[in-house]
C-alpha cells in the first residue's frame, strides 16, 4: 500500500473558541502516529478535520500532496474507526464488513474475497455469520477495523478505539493493532488520552494542549526528554520538584539546590534560571541505605509501600519536604524497606532534567470534569 502522507499547514478551527490553533504537522506514509492529550486539547477536532467531518477555518490539509480541505468525507481516501464501533446490529459480521463495498457497486465475487481477506487480517473469518451482539467487545472492535480496512484507505483514523474495553483487553489489542498496522503498511493516525497506548504503539507522537502541539517526537524522546512541566506530568508518572538553579554550564549541565542538597543535572533547559522544576522518572530513582556517600544523594524517609505485582511503588518524603515516587522491580532482590525507614535517594545526574518553568502541570481529571460540565450545560 503506497501513499498516505499527511501534511497540515497552519490548520485552524474555531468554534466559539479556538479548538485547533495554527498546527503545522507532517506524517509520513506508513507511519503509526498518535495525537495525545487530555480532553479539550484539540486532538479529536484535528482528526475530524482530516476525516472531513469538520471544515477548517483556515489552513490546509494535504493528502499525498493534494489539498483535500474542501473535499467531502466520502471522497477522501481515508477511513475512521470510532470508540463506539458503530456496527449494524441486525447485519452479520460479513455484511457489516461488506457494507461499504456494496455501496461502491462491486461484484459479488470481489466483495466476498475482500471481506474474507479483511476478516483474516483481524482473525475473525470463523465469525462471519455471527451478529455483533454475539461477539465480545474486543471482537466487535476487530470487526470495525476490518470494515475500515476492507476499503483499502491510504490513511486510517482511529479515535480512542480501545477506550470502551477493559484494561486487560486493551493491553492485548495494543500489541495486535501495532502488528496489524505493520502488516497492512498504511498510515495510522491514532487519537488517545492514554499515555501508555501512545508510547506502546507509535512511531512518533505529538502532545497537544489548547489546540497546539507542545512537543513532537519518538515516544522515547518525548518520555525521556519532556519539553516542559506539562509534558513531563502528562506523559507517564513523573516526579516534579521545585528547585533553584544555582549555576550553569558547561553545555546543558547545571547545578540546582533542593533544600540543603546541591544536585548536578546533565540536562538543563536553556532558559532555566532561578526557581525552576526538575523532573525524574520513578524508575530512575535509586533507594540506598541511609548515609550512603557521594553526590546527588538526598536524605529521605519511606512513607508508604504499595505492592503492584511486578513492581513495588515506594513513596519517599525527602528532607526538604517534597514527595518522591520510586518504582522498584520485584526481581527477587529483597529490599529491607518498611514505613518509617530512613534512606538516601540517589538522583542520578543523567536521569534528572531541569525544565522550562512557568507551565503548570496538567490536571487531567479537572479538565475532563470541566468538559463534562460544559457538555451538560449545552
Amino acid at each position: 500500500m503506497t501513499g498516505g502522507r499527511i501534511e497540515l499547514v497552519a490548520l485552524t478551527k474555531r468554534f466559539t473558541e479556538v479548538a485547533v490553533d495554527q498546527i503545522d504537522l507532517e506524517i509520513a506514509s506508513g507511519e503509526f502516529f498518535s495525537l495525545l492529550g487530555p480532553s479539550g486539547c484539540g486532538k479529536t477536532t484535528t482528526l475530524r478535520l482530516i476525516a472531513g467531518f469538520e471544515q477548517p477555518t483556515s489552513g490546509a490539509i494535504l493528502l499525498d500532496g493534494t489539498d483535500v480541505s474542501g473535499v467531502p468525507p466520502h471522497k477522501r481516501n481515508v477511513n475512521t474507526v470510532f470508540q463506539s464501533y458503530a456496527l449494524f446490529p441486525f447485519l452479520t459480521v460479513f455484511d457489516n464488513v461488506a457494507f461499504g463495498l456494496r455501496n461502491r457497486k462491486l461484484g459479488k465475487q470481489e466483495i466476498g474475497g475482500r471481506v474474507f481477506e479483511a476478516l483474516d487480517l483481524v482473525r475473525l473469518a470463523a465469525f462471519a455469520k455471527r451478529r455483533p451482539g454475539q461477539l465480545s467487545g474486543g471482537q466487535q472492535q476487530r470487526v470495525a477495523l476490518a470494515r475500515a480496512l476492507v476499503l483499502k484507505p491510504s490513511v486510517l483514523l482511529l479515535d480512542e478505539p480501545l477506550g470502551a474495553l477493559d484494561a486487560k483487553l486493551r493491553r492485548s489489542l495494543k500489541v495486535e493493532l501495532k502488528a496489524l498496522q505493520e502488516q497492512v503498511g498504511i498510515t495510522f493516525l491514532y487519537v488517545t488520552h492514554d499515555q501508555e497506548e501512545a508510547l506502546t504503539m507509535s512511531d512518533r507522537l505529538a502532545v497537544m494542549r489548547d489546540g497546539k502541539i507542545v512537543q513532537l517526537g519518538a515516544p522515547h524522546e518525548v518520555y525521556e526528554e519532556p519539553a516542559d512541566t506539562y509534558v513531563a506530568d502528562f506523559l507517564g508518572v513523573s516526579n516534579l520538584m521545585e528547585v533553584d538553579v544555582v549555576s550553569r554550564g558547561p553545555g546543558p549541565r547545571c547545578e540546582v539546590r533542593l533544600g540543603e542538597s546541591v544536585l548536578l543535572v546533565e540536562h538543563g533547559a536553556d532558559d532555566a534560571s532561578g526557581q525552576s522544576h526538575a523532573v525524574i522518572r520513578p524508575e530512575r530513582v535509586r533507594v540506598e541505605e541511609y548515609g550512603s556517600p557521594g553526590p546527588n544523594r538526598v536524605p529521605a524517609m519511606v512513607e508508604r509501600l504499595v505492592y503492584l505485582g511486578s513492581a513495588t511503588q515506594v513513596i519517599l518524603r525527602l528532607a526538604p519536604g517534597a514527595e518522591l515516587q520510586v518504582l522498584l522491580q520485584n526481581d527477587g532482590a529483597r529490599e529491607n524497606l518498611a514505613q518509617g525507614t530512613p534512606v538516601h535517594a540517589f538522583l542520578a545526574p543523567d536521569a534528572l532534567r531541569v525544565l522550562s518553568g512557568g507551565v503548570p502541570a496538567v490536571d487531567v481529571d479537572a479538565v475532563e470534569a470541566d468538559d463534562e460540565a460544559a457538555l451538560q450545560a449545552s
